[in-house]
């Protein structure tokens, strides 16, 4: 018999030994393997493999055969356990407020409220601590294996352009488009006047949309004889859009309607829902600031109080940059006369970027209160910037990385598994 074999068979043995509850001695769990500074329990073991035969009797799919079934779950519990411990002594936390806020996603996914989700578990015979505990886990896991395959991975400026030159890297930087259609359909053999009339009859919705009607409401309306067929193509490349509709979709801005169309089919309708990529410009802004945070000698109160002033004497003709060396905690930007350069939507914390957009230029901020501290902001300069290239570059990196990661993570995991102390009992 093959060590694999071997193995697996004193698993099930020792499972089997472990689940007699009935046994003249009893025996409450035991454990299956040493890893590191930890161990795997037999009973952790039974729970995980009950999960698997779970999902895979839901997905309907064949199970493996008991042996490598066992094996493979253990593997799995003993990769988790090193990255656990790897975690544990980086000092990974995930907090309450953060586990939580997972599990709302996890319920909404599920088309469910929390209080749903949880009572659906329970109804199900599942503890609804234990899923809990077991996304923590699972985003600790997650957090090891980004903060340590991320810095495996390096792009180059060099790579980035072999990719865009290629044929999957253009096609990527093409825009996308998200097309809804309506198809009026007339008969080969209809006549003149039932031509001019389904005409007039798709003119007269078409001008309803330009006139400010929803798309959908006006299409489903038009019933009988005049019902329409189609339906939401979804997000498109240029290339992936049938002529009709790659002819004109890059003229249509996203909510509009083109005018109809006549093909051998019928009349069409064609509504442009949303755009993205192509032309992007961006209105960005050029700020500096200062930054005071309240500490153990100084309140919020206080720390708000100063930043005041430090505006007045700002505006009384005192230079908003030495006032940044001098006073300013932000390390970034206080050596640089607090200067931030030019910045876009989004870049900022939301706080931030409200009161900089408020701010006309050459003017300073009220005090505005992030999660940094306080701020006084002073816009220096505002500019249309085209940021296409750099958006396409940026999505040609994330795309590349992406397609690295699982490489990396691959062989991390190997090596991890290679110098971890395992011995399976």
């Amino acid at each position: 018999m093959k060590l694999n074999q071997l193995l697996a068979a004193g698993l099930a043995a020792t499972l089997l030994t472990v689940g007699n509850a009935q046994s003249a001695t009893e025996v409450l769990d035991q454990v299956v393997a040493i890893v590191d500074d930890d161990i795997v329990m037999a009973s952790e073991l039974r729970e995980r493999i009950a999960a698997v035969n779970e999902s895979i009797a839901t997905r309907g799919i064949q199970a493996p055969p008991e042996d490598q079934l066992i094996r493979e779950t253990l593997d799995r519990l003993i990769f988790e356990n090193i990255q656990l411990q790897k975690g544990q002594r980086v000092g990974v936390r995930i907090s309450d407020a953060q586990l939580n806020s997972a599990m709302q996603r996890i319920a909404a996914q599920n088309r469910m409220t929390l209080d749903q989700f949880r009572q659906a578990l329970e109804q199900q015979g599942q503890s609804y601590g234990a899923m809990r505990e077991q996304v923590r886990r699972e985003m600790i896991i997650q957090r090891v294996q980004g903060g340590n395959v991320n810095q495996r991975i390096q792009i180059t400026d060099q790579e980035v352009d072999n990719f865009l030159a290629t044929e999957e890297g253009q096609k990527m930087a093409q825009p996308e488009y998200h097309i809804v259609h309506a198809l009026l359909a007339i008969p080969p053999d209809a006549s003149a006047a039932e031509v001019a009339s389904a005409e007039a009859h798709v003119e007269k919705l078409a001008k309803r949309i330009r006139n400010g009607e929803s798309f959908e409401g006006v299409v489903s309306s038009s019933t009988g004889q005049y019902a329409f067929s189609g339906g939401d193509l979804g997000w498109r490349k240029l290339d992936d859009l049938p002529s009709l509709f790659s002819d004109v979709a890059p003229g249509l801005a996203a909510g509009q309607t083109a005018d109809p169309i006549r093909s051998d089919s019928g009349y069409h309708l064609i509504y442009m829902a949303e755009k993205r990529g192509g032309e992007q410009v961006v209105a960005q802004t050029e700020a500096r600031h200062i930054l005071i945070k309240s500490s153990e000698i100084m309140t919020d109160e206080q720390a708000r109080e100063l930043v005041v002033e430090l505006r007045a004497r700002a505006e009384s003709g005192e230079d908003f940059g030495e006032l940044a060396r001098e006073y300013s905690e932000d390390i970034g930007s206080a050596a640089e006369g607090g200067e931030l350069g030019w910045t876009s939507p989004g870049q900022m914390v939301p706080e931030f970027d409200k009161a900089m957009a408020a701010t006309a230029v050459d003017q300073i901020s009220e005090p505005v209160k992030t999660q940094f501290g306080w701020h006084i902001i002073q816009v220096e300069g505002r500019r249309q910037q085209d940021m296409t290239s750099e958006a396409i570059r940026a999505q040609a990196m994330n795309y590349l990385h992406d397609r690295k990661y699982q490489e990396e993570l691959d062989a991390w995991l190997r090596q991890i598994r290679d110098e971890a102390f395992v011995d399976i009992k």
